[in-house]
């Protein structure tokens, strides 16, 4: 299986890269969604993520949000894994064209990949706001700048909101649209950790029109059937071995 992949490595110039939770798990930063997720979420907090992290939360509950969302979502000493690392070499020869992605950390582009389309935001990046000035994640992980948990604007006082797609939240159409584009001309897509059940974004994958389809992620998906090649395991593995044979 991994000399098939290295084979459609080989013979493909435009590849798209559409990744999940499971890119970033090998770098140490868990699914808030896995089973341990949702139970240390009911345990501490008596909530499902999906409501702490929607918008309508966030609003009614902003300290609550933050405390959740700083202790569960920040993992500032996380780095770039194999999987990370081959897809920017593979942005380097020329090969891969883009990174989709539904991940909000960032490690992509620590990476060195450039051209990275983020679904659902990013941790990096957050906003106040009132008045839409920048900051990034160490000014509001500065106790600091907050009151009660909450990162407060040092122009105008407002709240400061991560860039981040809340539940009941539009993702960005900029995003959609550069994703949309670039799964649409690619001769390859290779999916890896995701099971495809977060929509819209596993919607995604049905612009794809191209000569190969793979999959990799440690469990089946409903996309199997739609692949030229599944492959079972954890992704940092398959894409490293099958870049290094090249």
């Amino acid at each position: 299986m991994y000399e098939e992949l290295t084979e459609i490595l080989r013979s493909s110039n435009n590849i798209v890269f559409f990744g999940g939770a499971g890119v970033s798990t090998e770098s140490n930063i868990p699914d808030f969604r896995s089973a341990q997720g949702l139970y240390n979420a009911q345990q501490n907090y008596g909530m499902s993520p999906e409501e702490m992290l929607s918008h309508s939360f966030f609003i009614a509950k902003t300290e609550m949000f933050y405390d959740y969302y700083k202790n569960n979502l920040i993992y500032r000493d996380a780095q770039p894994n194999d999987a990370h690392k081959v897809l920017a070499e593979l942005e380097k020869m020329g090969k891969l064209k883009a990174v989709v992605t539904q991940n909000i950390d960032g490690l992509h582009q620590k990476a060195g990949s450039s051209t990275v389309y983020e679904l659902h935001g990013s941790v990096l990046r957050n906003y106040c706001m009132d008045c839409g000035e920048y900051y990034d994640l160490d000014y509001i992980m500065d106790e600091g700048n907050c009151e009660e948990m909450i990162p407060k604007c040092s122009k105008c006082g407002g709240t400061v909101k991560p860039d981040v797609v809340l539940y009941e939240e539009m993702l960005d159409d900029k995003q959609i649209s550069g994703a949309v584009d670039a799964i649409r001309k690619a001769d390859t897509l290779i999916i890896g950790g995701t099971s495809l059940v977060v929509y819209p974004a596993a919607g995604f994958v049905n612009y794809f029109g191209g000569d190969k389809l793979v999959l990799i992620n440690k469990s089946e998906t409903s996309f199997d059937k739609r692949a030229s090649l599944v492959i079972n395991d954890s992704i940092g593995k398959v894409l490293r071995e099958a870049f290094d044979n090249l």
